[in-house]
């Protein structure tokens, strides 16, 4: 069952030719873990489908509280019967109809799927993971990089690129030729007692396990956390290279070409995580 506007539906097929999302990308989602009814980091996601909104030049309706958005989200959950497991929630939010590039209508529209997912809280996967750059296309620093909207066509390209070179995932460059992100989520590096993690100006994803782990880290003071860019050079020199995002917490890469990585560091950081989601 999916929920648009508040009303549910087992139709998936509620697209049309007109909608603004499909035809002109002009659509923000959010991808949110929830466990046992618990939604994870809603305060970060719901401020950063806010902002992203408001960037968009999107009508934000008064109605969109973050206790609405909580309540339509659990309300969807219910209606999935995944109350009590955890879920893959993405809520969608897209122009109406009306205009071409310029729209005519100020109203948006809200999407709210779920789908089961196998763990609760987040478990670290120390499987091969094999990573490489995607040269094919670059992607362009600026504050739209930063924005989860509809239009991934990087991602997808090179997510097909992984897939026929037998890779686990991709790791994307900028026009600067500086290494953003991987394709599914931020990119952290780990020197010694230093962690890297290329800035938002680079035109990488604000991705909010992203932010968890800076937050984690600023307590550390065995390391020190820096924003800085990070050159295709520095990733064999790494000791440790690991991807972050929602659903699956801290994704290990095990190896890059010829050099492979520890996890040590992600092994700490992900059980600090999951200390923080408990209480949270």
């Amino acid at each position: 069952m999916i929920n648009i506007n508040g009303n549910f539906s087992d139709n998936n097929q509620v697209l049309t030719a007109e909608n603004r999302g499909y035809s002109y990308g002009d659509a923000l989602f959010e991808t949110i873990k929830v466990s046992n009814s618990k939604i994870l980091f809603l305060e970060d996601h719901y401020f950063r489908l806010m902002s992203s909104m408001r960037i968009m030049r999107m009508e934000i309706p008064m109605s969109f509280t973050m206790e609405f958005i909580e309540a339509e989200i659990l309300k969807t959950i219910e209606k999935n019967n995944l109350l009590s497991a955890s879920a893959r929630v993405k809520v969608q939010v897209h122009r109406n109809s009306g205009g071409l590039y310029f729209p005519t209508n100020k109203e948006v529209t809200f999407i709210i799927s779920a789908k089961a997912l196998d763990t609760d809280f987040y478990l670290l996967n120390d499987d091969a993971y094999q990573v490489d750059l995607f040269k094919d296309f670059y992607v362009a620093p600026g504050l739209l990089s930063t924005l989860k909207t509809n239009n991934r066509a990087i991602n997808v390209i090179g997510s097909i690129y992984a897939k026929e070179n037998d890779l686990d995932n991709c790791l994307l460059l900028n026009t600067n030729k500086s290494v953003v992100e991987a394709l599914n989520g931020n990119l952290f590096l780990v020197k010694g007692n230093t962690i890297k993690t290329p800035p938002l100006a680079d035109g990488c994803l604000k991705g909010v396990m992203r932010q968890q782990i800076i937050n984690v880290l600023e307590l550390l003071p065995d390391y020190t956390l820096i924003e800085e860019s990070i050159s295709p050079f520095e990733l064999q020199k790494a000791d440790e290279l690991f991807v972050t995002n929602v659903i699956q917490g801290i994704q290990p890469i095990t190896k890059y070409r010829k050099k492979v990585f520890v996890n040590e560091v992600s092994k700490m950081l992900l059980q600090k995580i999951n200390v923080k989601v408990r209480l949270g």
